[in-house]
């Protein structure tokens, strides 16, 4: 998976990761009321995201039945790799400073990210 998501196919993803299979009308009818985007559209974004290897089908019995592709955590991970390079040009630092600045981390984050740094140092070590 090399291939990017847009914001409108980021949102079909969502509604895959949540519950699949899905038909193109239950992700419609999942969406309508936030993009209150139509049936054709939903289609159009569905053929292009097959094509990048992000999804696919099968055939039911009244209609095709959408199954993601791409785990979701792998898809977060290259995004945030991405934003993570395109803002701070890699300077994690940088970014923890900012985060600490403006108070943007609860206690609870604090912790969770000094367990994590804990253990890439233990196998780092080990």
């Amino acid at each position: 998976m090399k291939s990017k998501l847009t914001d409108a196919e980021w949102k079909v993803m969502m509604v895959l990761w949540e519950s699949s299979p899905r038909t193109m009308m239950e992700i419609t009818n999942a969406l309508k009321e936030e993009t209150g985007w139509t049936k054709y559209t939903v289609m159009s974004f569905l053929k292009r995201m097959e094509e990048k290897g992000a999804l696919h089908f099968e055939e039911g019995r009244r209609a095709k039945l959408y199954y993601p592709d791409w785990k979701r955590e792998d898809v977060e991970i290259q995004e945030t790799e991405e934003f993570l390079n395109k803002v701070f040009h890699g300077k994690i630092g940088l970014m923890v400073n900012a985060m600490v600045q403006q108070n943007a981390l609860s206690r609870q984050e604090i912790s969770e990210l000094y367990q994590i740094l804990k253990e890439q140092e233990s196998d780092k070590n080990g």
